[in-house]
């Protein structure tokens, strides 16, 4: 399928820079160290930044990224010529349909990296946003044959932004932590990440080094490997037990929890919370990404911290029976407090709207995309880091507003259980409960259910911070 071919390509776009930074990062300038917290405009002032480069870059990836699309799909999608993107530049953009894979996740990626070509380059996080934009308008008119896409603007331009924005900044993360000489090893997992990030240490050498201070955040970072057990599945009126098993993957990482004195939320993303799982049964089973775009911070009282404001949601979820993706703004806050007995409560609310898009697994026609009002919750009880409970809720009403023009909506719920318990240093293991449902009414305005509830063991690889809401010392 189109879809999957252009997954591989980008995938192999990665690799290939990633073995290419590899040999060469052991040589890599040492970055400059964090400036003080207090004084937000000196990190304004420090990138040397080049608006230049990463328009050149981003053409340069488009060019390389049609000529393949060329060479694989013979459908014309991708035989651009100037009478096409005349025709683009005057015709009315659409809501497209393409294959939901490519709508809902290789655009978000697609913008994510020339999000992080302009970053990478120096610019702060507006500026590649601008670039990020502008990229993804520049596919939509010259990349392609199909008239410009309203939804594939909003996936690429704005969730692009957002999921790339996380993505830089953990790849910064591990190079602020190497002092700014990863080995090889951390090398591979920035290029991963961040593959515009390792190209660009590797042609430039230290000129866009000390890009973005980290100023030392407090984070919470998980790797965990695991099996879960379907324990029920249900769909419309019909249920089934099946007890089939399925091997997952799991990477999270919460940057900038509140609380440490000097830290300050002066940029966007200095608070980000970004997740992503892998499944045997069905590949990518969930990918998210929060960012605080503004906001402040507040004193929450009796050893309490917090910070609210706006934030930039992305969200991919695909738990088998059906797919919910969403580009979204809301309000939210996070807040965390301690006791003097090492008992920690983490808590976070978000609510907003964007637009969303849910499908069946099994029926590709079943295709809906609106206007998606949203929240989510989420609560973390540690105990002397040593145990760790987390619950998470969050809901999607997809409507027919602003999208296809099909008189359909979704409910959707997804709710997470997960008890971690440390054994030593940082090694855990925990158990986790996966529910997710959808209620939809479907354009023959019949009702559809769909549920799937299963549990899964994990062993778990913890940050330095270990389960971090607990370790601050005050």
């Amino acid at each position: 399928m189109p879809w999957r071919r252009r997954a591989i390509l980008l995938a192999l776009s990665a690799v290939a820079i990633s073995g290419c930074a590899t040999g060469a990062a052991t040589s890599a300038p040492k970055l400059a160290r964090d400036a003080p917290a207090q004084a937000p405009q000196d990190v304004q002032d420090q990138p040397r930044a080049n608006y230049f480069v990463p328009a050149i870059e981003i053409v340069g990836f488009q060019a390389g990224l049609n000529a393949v699309d060329r060479r694989f799909f013979d459908d014309g999608s991708f035989n651009v010529t100037p009478a096409s993107i005349r025709r683009n530049l005057r015709g009315p953009w659409v809501v497209d349909d393409d294959a939901y894979e490519v709508n809902q996740f290789l655009h978000p990626y697609q913008g994510a990296t020339y999000h992080n070509i302009a970053r990478s380059a120096g610019l702060n996080y507006w500026q590649a946003t601008a670039y990020t934009f502008a990229g993804s308008a520049l596919w939509e008119i010259a990349g392609e044959t199909t008239s410009p896409s309203i939804n594939d603007q909003i996936a690429s331009g704005l969730a692009g932004s957002f999921f790339g924005e996380t993505l830089f900044r953990a790849a910064n993360l591990l190079i602020d932590k190497a002092d700014g000489r990863p080995g090889p090893g951390r090398t591979m997992i920035v290029a991963l990440l961040s593959p515009a990030t390792a190209f660009n240490r590797i042609v430039f050498g230290n000129r866009f080094d000390a890009v973005m201070p980290t100023f030392e955040p407090m984070y919470d970072a998980r790797f965990q490997i695991g099996t879960s057990a379907l324990l029920r599945r249900r769909t419309s009126n019909t249920p089934a037990r099946l007890l089939r098993d399925e091997s997952l993957i799991d990477v999270s990482l919460e940057y900038g929890l509140p609380g440490k004195p000097g830290y300050t939320y002066s940029r966007p993303f200095d608070y980000f919370t970004v997740r992503a799982t892998g499944s045997s049964e069905n590949g990518l089973e969930s990918v998210t990404s929060h960012g605080l775009l503004a906001g402040r911070t507040y004193d929450a009282g009796n050893n309490g911290h917090g910070v609210w404001g706006l934030f930039g949601v992305y969200d991919y979820m695909s738990p088998n029976l059906f797919r919910v993706s969403t580009t979204a703004v809301s309000l939210g806050s996070v807040t965390q407090w301690w006791s003097p007995r090492g008992l920690g409560i983490q808590l976070a609310l978000n609510g907003g709207v964007g637009w969303a898009a849910a499908q069946t697994l099994s029926d590709d026609g079943d295709y809906h995309y609106g206007l998606a009002p949203q929240a989510s919750m989420a609560i973390r009880l540690t105990g002397s880091d040593r145990v760790s409970l987390d619950a998470g809720l969050r809901g999607y009403l997809v409507s027919d507003i602003g999208g296809y023009p099909t008189p359909a909506n979704d409910v959707i719920v997804r709710g997470d259980v997960a008890l971690g318990l440390r054994l030593a240093n940082r090694q855990a293991v925990s158990v986790r409960y996966l529910f997710n449902q959808r209620i939809a009414t479907l354009p023959d305005l019949t009702s559809g259910r769909q549920r799937r509830e299963t549990i899964g063991v994990f062993y778990t690889l913890l940050g330095p911070h270990g389960f971090g809401a607990s370790r601050w010392k005050h």
